[in-house]
């Protein structure tokens, strides 16, 4: 019996770890891809994309959650299809600061995510990130249905979108904008 071809993106015999400093993360990341955010619930994942400018997260899919290998397939899909360059999960903190269950299931997540790729994967603080969503749903009049089948793609948009602002301060402050189209 020969072994399952590795997913696409899938690191050669190799882990790399998920990153917790946003600085070290951007360090990591390759020039001139787009980034992918995900809003790790128990039943979806939220997912948002960005430009590969790294200045404009989108909200793109609502994945229903299933076991680990197939969410871990559709997502290194996307991540192939759009040429994604890393990951950027949310970590529900709680308000505190402090790491719970949903942290460790997000790192979790994280770690066995990065046996399969060599993509960056870093975190970034989610805290009302959801709140935030349903906000911004309820402000442009979204109806209760609809704003439940968009909710966790827009809070992984706002989710990223916190990461880009970051990483684009960290590049313009350190001289390292990225010029590329």
């Amino acid at each position: 019996m020969t072994a399952p071809e590795p997913p696409p993106h899938a690191a050669a015999g190799r882990s790399a770890a998920a990153i917790d400093d946003i600085g070290a993360f951007a360090a990591a990341l390759p020039r001139g891809r787009a980034l992918a955010g995900l809003d790790l619930g128990t039943r979806t994942i939220g997912v948002a994309v960005s430009d590969r400018r790294l200045s404009v997260a989108s909200p793109l899919r609502t994945l229903r959650r299933g076991r680990f290998a197939d969410d871990a397939a559709a997502l290194l899909a996307i991540a192939a299809e759009r040429d994604i360059g890393g990951f950027v999960l949310g970590l529900p903190r709680n308000m505190d600061g402090s790491e719970g269950p949903r942290c460790q299931s997000v790192r979790a997540f994280a770690r066995n995510l990065s046996r399969l790729t060599d993509l960056p994967i870093g975190f970034w603080d989610e805290r009302l990130s959801t709140v935030a969503a349903e906000r911004a749903l309820l402000e442009a009049d979204t109806s209760r249905r609809r704003r439940a089948e968009l909710i966790d793609h827009v809070a992984a948009g706002l989710i990223l979108q916190g990461a880009l602002d970051r990483i684009g301060h960290l590049r313009r402050s350190s001289g390292q904008e990225d010029s590329t189209a």
